[in-house]
C-alpha cells in the first residue's frame, strides 16, 4: 500500500494511534488538533495508509536571533526564520518500515 503524507484533518481518527510513549500519545490524541485548528500553534503532518495513521510530525514556526547563531558566521541584522520539529512519533505497528524518512523527503 501507499503511504500518504498530509496535514492532519479534523475528521482523522487519532485514538487508535499508539507509539508506546505515553506523553507523545496523549499529545497526539488530545492536543495536536487543538494546537493546529484552534490555537494555530503549528501544523501536524500525518503518514496515512488505508485511512490508518501510522505516524505524525508536528512543526511550528520560530526564529533565531543573530546572537544565537554560531560565532564567526556572518549573521543577518534580523531574526532568522526557522521551522521547529516539535514532535515526531511512529505507531508501534509501523516500526521498522523507515516511516520517519517519508516526513523529510521532498
Amino acid at each position: 500500500m501507499t503511504v500518504e503524507i498530509r496535514a492532519l484533518e479534523r475528521s482523522d481518527d487519532r485514538q487508535a494511534f499508539s507509539c508506546g510513549d505515553e506523553a507523545l500519545d496523549v499529545y497526539f490524541h488530545r492536543y495536536a488538533g487543538q494546537n493546529q485548528f484552534r490555537h494555530h500553534l503549528g501544523v501536524t503532518y500525518v503518514a496515512v495508509e488505508a485511512e490508518r495513521i501510522l505516524g505524525f510530525v508536528t512543526v511550528s514556526p520560530g526564529s533565531l536571533d543573530a546572537d544565537d547563531l554560531a560565532s564567526g558566521q556572518k549573521t543577518p541584522p534580523y531574526p532568522v526564520p526557522i521551522l521547529r520539529l516539535a514532535r515526531l512519533a511512529v505507531d508501534t505497528s509501523a516500526r521498522g518500515r523507515g516511516l520517519e524518512r517519508h516526513f523529510f523527503v521532498s
